[in-house]
């Protein structure tokens, strides 16, 4: 009789097919990373205001739409998936870095703690991605706590970019690094229950999820 698998004996899949990587999605995708060059340098020197906002909406713009024409092309892949995060966090390091590091006269900065919280949760949600796809064989969701985090940290830089008022900006940065903690809470539960229990992590039930939770 076969010796049952137990839970952290859950076999590694493996990385899946990454499909096509030149994609009009990936190419939109690829501008976002190239237009946080531009933006972080407006952002550092505090303006001028009208590039700057320009800039970002473009930006934004092709977040909203690489997804978008993923599907309406059928080229939905691994490859968009992994481009579109990559993006997404090395946009918030640069802008983050730029607030922290420009001069007092650009603006109100960004204080160090929060610049590194920020950037430390998206580099641990990369790796801790990295493994989890391996053992899992496709690149997982967001959390519900980790989109709210994007939202709030873009909220944030918005606040101190328009230099509101300082209650108000330190208001934004204490609920933003709240949430930014509990969302890397919430990771690393998910994180656990996939080493240990494979695909059957994310079962529709989510009984592994709390499994784990609960220890």
């Amino acid at each position: 009789m076969p010796t049952p698998v137990r839970p952290s004996q859950a076999p590694v899949i493996g990385f899946p097919d990454m499909g096509q990587f030149w994609t009009a999605a990936n190419l939109l995708s690829l501008s976002r990373a190239i237009l946080v060059v531009p933006i972080a340098w407006l952002v550092y020197r505090g303006g001028p205001i009208g590039p700057m906002f320009g800039l970002i909406g473009l930006a934004i713009a092709t977040d909203w739409f690489d997804g978008k024409v993923a599907r309406w092309q059928g080229q939905v892949s691994e490859w968009g998936k992994v481009l579109d995060a990559t993006a997404d966090k090395l946009a918030a390091a640069a802008v983050t870095l730029a607030l922290l590091t420009r001069p007092e006269t650009a603006g109100p900065n960004l204080p160090l703690w929060f610049v590194l919280l920020a950037i430390t949760r998206d580099a641990l949600l990369a790796l801790g991605g990295l493994i989890q796809t391996r053992r899992l064989g496709h690149f997982t969701s967001s959390l519900w706590s980790g989109k709210i985090a994007v939202t709030a940290l873009a909220l944030t830089v918005v606040a101190a970019l328009l230099a509101s008022p300082e209650a108000v900006l330190e208001a934004l940065i204490w609920f933003t690094a709240a949430v930014m903690v509990y969302s890397i809470v919430e990771y690393t539960v998910r994180f656990r229950a996939i080493l240990r229990y494979g695909p059957d992590a994310l079962e529709s039930d989510g009984n592994a999820l709390r499994r784990e939770g609960e220890r």
